[in-house]
């Protein structure tokens, strides 16, 4: 497990596009989660399914002002970067709708500004003019350019687990978490992991493996998988608490490892299911904004390829 450092992922992709970043050796830290010196809570698969799911159908959106971090890293030099903590607001309603809003620390001016509807996302990062259109659908992932790997779809995934759906396959592992004991030792405490598989264009894959402690029965870390085996994020979930009458983390963790970036949203206020209207989902392109689209191919010498 991981320790909560409270970094965020627009806040790297403001820097990414303002501040010319060349990026850091991505890191993890420990979590210093303690052994439970109480009996350990038991739980049969049938009943962490039915909590994955009826938490999904608990909770239908979400308004959130966070705290808002992000470290990047670079395989190249070594080098890890870390980004001062900003405030920044989330609004997220089902099935796949997203804002996020971030501040400048200090001025409060708008750093970034970006929607998602699941298919399309947009960006408006007033500081550099750019206004940033790509689709979530499109894996096109390249190494020396951080803009193109970023997707606002990673945080909604790790926000709010969906529920394992009947086309799905979930099977029950007995697992181990790492924790610290009396004397600051690292030992390894019994979980449940939840292994889901789906049927995707190749044939069955693992989809997600959401770890439950034995302490509170309680998701605390959701790795997903892209179709080829791979950790493409790894989401912990830290210090739950009461919001509207539904346990949420008050710390959601999330890290990327293919693109070096990790992220923390610490909650400050969180409302839940508040009614979200599709105008608060809408951002259009400023006047006069240089716009980016992010799946057209452009030639090397052209203004969009030299912003990249």
């Amino acid at each position: 497990m991981h320790r909560p450092h409270r970094r965020v992922v627009f806040l790297l992709l403001l820097a990414a596009a303002t501040f010319s970043l060349t990026g850091c050796l991505f890191r993890t830290r420990t979590l210093d989660r303690q052994l439970s010196d109480r009996p350990l809570k038991t739980a049969t698969q049938q009943q962490l399914i039915a909590y994955v799911n009826q938490q999904a159908t608990k909770i239908q959106s979400m308004q959130a002002t966070v705290d808002i971090d992000s470290s990047a890293g670079d395989p190249k030099n070594g080098r890890i970067t870390d980004y001062k903590e900003i405030r920044g607001y989330v609004l997220a309603r089902k099935p796949a709708m997203l804002r996020m809003k971030g501040l400048m620390p200090v001025v409060r001016n708008t750093a970034f500004d970006m929607v998602s509807n699941g298919q399309e996302f947009k960006v408006w990062i007033p500081p550099k003019n750019k206004f940033v259109i790509g689709s979530n659908n499109n894996d096109n992932y390249q190494p020396d350019k951080r803009l193109e790997n970023l997707r606002p779809q990673y945080i909604y995934d790790a926000l709010l687990l969906p529920d394992i759906s009947g086309d799905e396959i979930a099977v029950l592992e007995n697992g181990y978490e790492t924790v610290l004991d009396a004397k600051k030792h690292r030992v390894e405490q019994p979980d449940y992991e939840l292994a889901v598989i789906r049927k995707g264009a190749d044939g069955w894959y693992l989809s997600r493996r959401i770890e439950f402690s034995r302490t509170d029965l309680l998701p605390h870390r959701q790795r997903i998988y892209d179709q080829q085996g791979n950790v493409a994020t790894d989401a912990h979930y830290q210090n739950y608490k009461d919001f509207d009458g539904v346990s949420f983390p008050s710390t959601i963790a999330i890290e990327r490892p293919r693109e070096n970036y990790d992220i923390t949203l610490s909650m400050v206020k969180l409302e839940i299911n508040k009614p979200l209207t599709d105008d608060q989902f809408a951002l259009e392109q400023p006047p006069g904004a240089e716009v980016v689209h992010l799946d057209q191919p452009s030639s090397s010498g052209s203004p969009q390829a030299r912003n990249k």
